[in-house]
């Protein structure tokens, strides 16, 4: 009989002692998972706040860039035409700037070419060579001012 109760000592329940490690232990499993559950809810909102601002720029930034060019996409040639225009004269150097050569074409002007000048800004062209130009920019060559008839 001795060996009959030391036998049913051996599977005796788990002590108190255990208990506590046990439900200890649940308590880290718990506190873990909600640590990366608060990890996690942060990465994602910073993800998707990146995403909102890449989508943002990808929708805005075209806009902008098809604004700048509306801008700058040439003058109607009509506009064109009502430019001033004058033939060149070496002796009347005092109507123009210190600049004899047209900045587009790099040639110097010569006695009877004829010049185009831009209103707002005085510069002057060969008319060919304005011409062209101002058919797909609607700025000045040398200044970059918006040529606005």
């Amino acid at each position: 009989m001795a060996q009959n109760h030391s036998h049913s000592h051996s599977q005796s329940p788990i002590p108190c002692h255990d208990h506590e490690q046990v439900a200890g232990f649940d308590w880290m499993v718990l506190l873990a998972a909600i640590l990366c559950a608060i990890v996690c809810a942060l990465g994602l909102n910073t993800m998707l706040q990146c995403v909102f601002q890449c989508v943002g720029r990808v929708l805005t930034e075209p806009m902008q860039w098809i604004a700048s060019k509306r801008m700058n996409s040439g003058i109607k040639k009509k506009d064109m035409v009502a430019l001033p225009t004058s033939t060149y004269s070496s002796h009347d150097l005092g109507s123009l700037s210190s600049a004899s050569s047209c900045v587009i074409c790099l040639a110097e002007f010569c006695n009877g070419d004829q010049i185009r000048f831009l209103p707002k800004c005085n510069h002057h062209f060969h008319v060919v060579c304005i011409d062209k130009w101002l058919l797909l920019h609607s700025s000045c060559p040398t200044c970059r001012n918006l040529t606005r008839v």
